[in-house]
């Protein structure tokens, strides 16, 4: 089942609930290119085994992981899952994580925003830019355990100022 990870894939509003977490971030990050048992996937992270088995549960169940294999190693079962997907994406107007919502009550928040003139090209490349940023630090949070940290819901809109067409 080989698939170009770098492509998105459309999820569901419930789904995008799911991805709401940055363990499961992390989670999905470690089992994109490898497909990964639970234990595998708490021993990478530093991890409980059983916390990491209920996060894997979830994303199964909420379709946006594969069980690619099943082996039975000394009369034990181990599950190895994929990631379906490096992106995520949804349509409609509803928020995918409601921590970016203008109205939630954040404890510290940083706005930026701009407007620029992009061809298509230049569209194409900044996307891809900001992409590799958040692996970067997807990248950087599963490497590093930090009891002092704490999380951040982080959201890019690239959006058009021409109106759709109906």
């Amino acid at each position: 089942m080989d698939q170009d990870h770098n492509q998105s894939i459309e999820i569901s509003v419930e789904q995008a609930k799911l991805l709401g977490s940055a363990q499961r971030v992390k989670i999905l990050g470690t089992m994109l290119d490898t497909a990964k048992t639970a234990k595998q996937v708490a021993d990478e992270l530093g991890e409980s085994p059983g916390s990491i088995h209920y996060h894997i549960q979830k994303l199964y169940d909420g379709g946006l992981i594969d069980l690619v294999e099943t082996r039975t190693v000394g009369g034990i079962v181990e599950k190895y899952y994929k990631s379906k997907a490096k992106w995520f994406n949804t349509k409609g107007t509803q928020m995918m994580d409601p921590v970016l919502a203008d109205d939630y009550a954040a404890a510290t928040r940083t706005r930026i925003s701009l407007r620029l003139q992009l061809n298509g090209d230049q569209y194409q490349e900044m996307t891809t830019e900001f992409k590799e940023l958040l692996e970067k630090w997807v990248n950087k949070t599963i490497a590093t355990k930090s009891s002092d940290s704490q999380e951040f819901a982080i959201g890019i809109n690239v959006i058009s100022t021409e109106l759709e067409d109906k």
